[in-house]
């Protein structure tokens, strides 16, 4: 299955008084529909989804496969700390009918994690999972990467589709295209580079910044593949800038602000991560401005 494209990380909603807000996260993906997005990712790092109770991260998958227009792949994240858990998991969101895993490195005893370890656990999930794996690697959140060499043996199991990197290192994605299967597909975390993810050989990104800017995300991806390569370099200088200090430097808060600033349901984070102060928003609001003056005014 060829699944190249723009997603959006999801983010997930709470209410005032701290549930899952199902409601307002199919809010949200109703309006994402409208989009050329190709689908949706639930429950990845921008979900929030470590903050999430086993009974609230179902309540996210149900909630997004429900809202997903025909057309519109889906992705869970099931990535957990046991390999059995994730084999879990996994099979819940197949049952739901997505389309893809997105399965994180487990973390936590990271100083025992050497590459037969990962290699193991990923293959054993590929080997139960009832729909295609994708390897995620989130080095900066888990403090472990899965490497080059391990994702290239990886690329051999036939279940394994493709990989999220969210390093944001062009070298290291050029190394796993040129050596993994031809079928094997590499997509950017980092909406900095999506341009020169795409001019290697990336098949696209799942970003946090689609969430908040999912129509400029998306019109990255059409430029480049329409051969508009100068507005598609403009339009990425332009999310370097709006990636770096809207997620780079506030995170989940700053993606949840802009979503607010354009009429999404965001809100704010989950405790312990904090809401934006008056200093950020004034600096985020000047970066919508350059790509959305109406929103930044609202």
């Amino acid at each position: 299955m060829d699944f190249s494209g723009i997603y959006p990380a999801l983010t997930t909603p709470f209410t005032a008084e701290g549930s899952v807000d199902a409601a307002g996260l199919q809010q949200n993906i109703s309006r994402y529909n409208e989009t050329d997005v190709t689908g949706y990712v639930a429950a990845g790092s921008t979900g929030e989804s470590v903050m999430l109770t086993r009974q609230e991260w179902e309540t996210v998958l149900t909630a997004v496969q429900n809202a997903a227009a025909p057309g519109k792949l889906t992705i869970a994240g099931t990535g957990a700390e046991s390999t059995a858990e994730t084999i879990r998991r996994t099979k819940f969101a197949a049952d739901l009918g997505y389309d893809v895993a997105l399965v994180k490195t487990p973390f936590y005893y990271k100083p025992f994690y050497k590459a037969e370890n990962l290699i193991t656990h990923y293959n054993s999930v590929a080997d139960a999972s009832p729909i295609p794996v994708l390897l995620y690697s989130m080095p900066l959140f888990t403090g472990l990467t899965l490497e080059a060499t391990e994702i290239l043996e990886l690329s051999g199991h036939p279940n394994i589709a493709g990989v999220k990197d969210s390093s944001g290192d062009i070298r290291r994605m050029g190394e796993i295209i040129a050596g993994a299967r031809s079928d094997f597909q590499a997509f950017t975390g980092a909406a900095s580079v999506v341009y020169p993810a795409l001019a290697i050989g990336g098949h696209g990104g799942i970003l946090a910044l689609a969430s908040a800017l999912p129509e400029k995300c998306a019109a990255l991806f059409g430029l480049f593949h329409a051969g508009k390569l100068e507005q598609a370099r403009e339009l990425q200088r332009k999310l370097v800038i709006a990636s770096r200090k809207i997620v780079s430097d506030c995170g989940i808060a700053g993606v949840k602000y802009v979503m607010d600033l354009r009429g999404y349901c965001g809100g704010l984070p989950r405790l312990p991560l904090q809401p934006l102060r008056e200093d950020a928003k004034q600096r985020i609001r000047g970066v919508i401005s350059e790509l959305e003056p109406a929103a930044a005014r609202a």
